[in-house]
């Protein structure tokens, strides 16, 4: 059999069962198949529209704060791209026993290859210390590539061994 002439038989079986009923069945039949075909169409396309609609409202002013924000960050990276790179003084021993003097530092050696220096201090503040190398992290790009450091008998006082690197900012962009 084909589908076309099973669709036929259908129908006509339909029909039959239509036509056996009472005018007000055919009424009651008629009214709960269109209640039943909107509930449907309902169910499936409008109340989910509905849901997405009302999420996307309460999102939407988030949204705009976050669009905004990332307009704010664009235009500020796009402002410091244009800035030129700061150079920063090349380290020698005389900036690195200054910057240590300061904090009443003084050093037992102090040796400088190229971008790299050693640093050995003996009965030193650790406190002072700490606060020397972010002093010299943030004003000269100055980072320790290698340390020990070695808490002595008083309390806050150590011995260190330094190795410091000074980043030129060549590679910075």
């Amino acid at each position: 059999m084909s589908a076309a002439s099973n669709f036929a038989q259908w129908k006509e079986k339909l029909a039959v069962a239509w036509l056996a009923r009472t005018e007000q069945e055919r009424k009651y039949l008629a009214i709960g198949g269109a209640l039943a075909a909107l509930a449907l169409v309902y169910g499936l396309f409008i109340a989910p529209a509905l849901a997405a609609k009302a999420r996307l409202e309460q999102e939407l002013p988030q949204l705009r704060t976050q669009n905004a924000q990332l307009r704010s960050m664009a235009l500020e990276a796009g402002e410091l791209a244009r800035q030129p790179v700061v150079q920063v003084t090349p380290m020698t021993r005389e900036s690195l026993t200054a910057g240590l003097a300061t904090l009443s530092i003084t050093p037992a050696s102090v040796t400088i290859t190229g971008e790299y220096a050693r640093l050995q201090l003996t009965g030193v503040s650790f406190a002072n210390l700490v606060t020397w190398l972010d002093a010299q992290r943030r004003e000269n790009r100055i980072g320790v590539q290698e340390s020990t450091v070695t808490a002595l008998a008083v309390a806050g006082q150590v011995d260190a061994s330094l190795t410091l690197r000074q980043d030129s900012g060549a590679g910075a962009r």
